[in-house]
């Protein structure tokens, strides 16, 4: 993602510069990632020599490389000593309940990145160079990857989305995960709720995989499996809760809309849909995460987007709900989006 950094009076190749070499950021990244150098960063305060022998690696390497990630603000360095900042020690060192290097691995997937060497075809064609319907490509494996690695990045989203779609409702309901990816999100709600049962969608490797985790969240018994496209398969119902979380981005307006008409037609009267999207403001340009994830969608998807508030509300009034709000997250570059049916 980028940082918004408007252009100064001052004429400056600083971020020409900067953006150049953003790649090198990534590579450092992952190189820390893979030789385990957070973690013995994380056994305690070390020199070059140190951490050269826990990552067993050269002592030029590590100290080239913990120099760099100083630089970048992933470590901090006293004297000859590394420590973690604290952004490094909650979210890089895999000690952490909160480490986010599984999610860093996929998404620094050779598959995730391809796309972006022929930029500049794809804002020719308008689409991505991927073949079929890109990274949304049917039975696609790396969503099985996408559900193991994209937990811990989902997983602080899960308790405000539960709140919000049940607005302190208790008592028995149903509830359908759309795209259930690694099912945080059902699982979530079914744990708020102990009289929620959860039917979860998606391809039947990935539901093994949403599967396990509602086992060991301990809403099993509680927890059904849909195998299939979200497009075609039979949805049952009726649902008091349907979640497409995480996918309404990866199509065109119309294809959301055709969705959101599915889903309206397997809801009850007053029942909701809830989306977790990235929500950028009317102008396109701001919060900077939430815009430039439309990037990604323009490189990895036929026609995907991240759609603005209206946008969205636009979709899903013609889908025939009552009325949607938009909820940011705090501290996120997400937003829960949460549609109403009428009661009658």
């Amino acid at each position: 993602m980028v940082s918004h950094a408007p252009d100064s009076a001052q004429p400056s190749p600083a971020i020409v510069f900067e953006t150049l070499f953003a790649y090198q950021r990534t590579a450092a990244l992952r190189a820390a990632i893979e030789l385990q150098l957070f973690r013995a960063v994380g056994e305690g305060e070390a020199d070059v020599p140190t951490l050269a022998r826990r990552c067993k690696a050269s002592e030029r390497g590590v100290r080239i490389l913990c120099d760099y990630l100083t630089v970048a603000g992933l470590l901090e360095k006293d004297g000859r000593v590394y420590r973690h900042t604290p952004t490094s020690a909650a979210f890089l060192d895999p000690r952490s309940p909160s480490c986010l290097a599984l999610t860093a691995r996929f998404l620094a997937l050779p598959e995730i990145n391809r796309p972006f060497e022929q930029l500049a075809e794809i804002v020719v064609s308008g689409t991505s160079v991927l073949e079929g319907d890109g990274t949304v490509e049917r039975e696609n494996p790396i969503w099985v990857e996408f559900a193991h690695s994209m937990a811990p990045m989902m997983a602080p989203l899960a308790a405000p989305l539960g709140a919000a779609v049940l607005e302190g409702r208790r008592g028995p309901m149903r509830v359908l995960d759309m795209a259930a990816g690694h099912g945080l999100f059902g699982i979530e709600v079914a744990k708020q709720n102990p009289q929620a049962r959860v039917v979860a969608l998606d391809w039947s490797p990935v539901l093994e995989v949403a599967r396990a985790n509602a086992v060991k969240a301990g809403i099993g018994a509680r927890y059904e499996l849909l195998p299939g496209s979200a497009f075609e398969v039979e949805l049952g119902g009726p649902y008091d809760i349907v979640l497409v979380t995480n996918f309404l981005h990866h199509f065109d307006p119309p294809t959301c809309i055709g969705l959101l008409r599915r889903v309206r037609d397997v809801l009850r009267p007053g029942g909701i849909a809830a989306a977790l999207e990235f929500v950028p403001n009317e102008d396109r340009v701001t919060p900077p995460m939430a815009a430039a994830f439309a990037l990604t969608m323009l490189a990895t998807t036929p026609a995907g987007d991240a759609y603005t508030a209206s946008e969205l509300e636009r979709m899903f009034l013609e889908a025939r709900f009552a009325r949607m709000d938009a909820r940011p997250v705090p501290q996120s570059p997400h937003t829960i989006v949460v549609a109403h049916t009428s009661r009658s």
